[in-house]
């Protein structure tokens, strides 16, 4: 039996959480999905812009069935993101922060789980991408036939009520060309074609998760028996 990545009533719990998070906040999640299959075990590093990215990726990685480990720094402020693949990565441990990294190495390689890493290290207000940490690169080093997904993750707000997200996935790099300068370029690349797809080629996107439509779209009084506006 495959890896499920909610693990048990806590998992199922957080799942139900992150979802519910998503459908409130959001018009709609729509991405550009993978062209060809992943790689296991592969890292994929977006930009981190948004207070709802980790909960984005969930959905991606959840849709494509992809068994994946999440750090995160704060973790122990709600451990039980540990039942869908969270791990503690504290900015002020590094003792702590070395023991994830270690486990990490070991369950790529052994059961080949994936890494969902941001490798920017910290949410800031776009449209910079900060320079990566050398944790990148210490687990690409470590994990044999590793590859690097470069992500993008776009939010706009000014056509509906909540804000739309917008996500894409780009070219694996292999593992001699993922040094975290090339995934930097990669990622803020990625980032200028989702803007341009987003303002001019809208059909190539897919839903990725229901959102909450605009009060204009849900409460349409012309549906009503009867009603005639004067």
């Amino acid at each position: 039996m495959g890896h499920a990545q909610a693990q048990g009533l806590a998992g199922r719990a957080v799942d139900a959480m992150i979802r519910r998070s998503v459908r409130k906040g959001f018009r709609g999640v729509y991405w550009i999905p993978p062209s060809e299959p992943l790689n296991q075990p592969s890292i994929l590093v977006p930009n981190h812009h948004g207070w709802h990215d980790g909960y984005v990726m969930y959905h991606a990685i959840t849709k494509l069935g992809l068994p994946t480990l999440d750090w995160i720094q704060e973790f122990d402020t709600f451990p039980l993101f540990a039942s869908i693949g969270g791990m503690p990565f504290p900015a002020d441990d590094p003792t702590r922060r070395a023991q994830t990294i270690r486990r990490t190495i070991r369950l790529m390689k052994e059961e080949k789980r994936n890494l969902l890493l941001f490798a920017e290290q910290q949410l800031h207000r776009p449209p910079e991408i900060l320079r990566f940490g050398k944790a990148l690169q210490t687990v690409v080093k470590h994990v044999p036939g590793v590859e690097v997904v470069p992500v993008a993750i776009r939010y706009e707000l000014s056509m509906h009520e909540r804000p739309e997200c917008f996500l894409m996935f780009g070219k694996p790099l292999k593992a001699e060309a993922a040094t975290p300068d090339a995934t930097r370029l990669a990622v803020k690349a990625l980032l200028d074609v989702l803007a341009v797809k987003v303002s001019f080629a809208r059909e190539e996107f897919e839903e990725l998760a229901k959102g909450t439509r605009d009060v204009n779209e849900r409460m349409d009084m012309r549906q009503i028996p009867g009603f005639r506006p004067k």
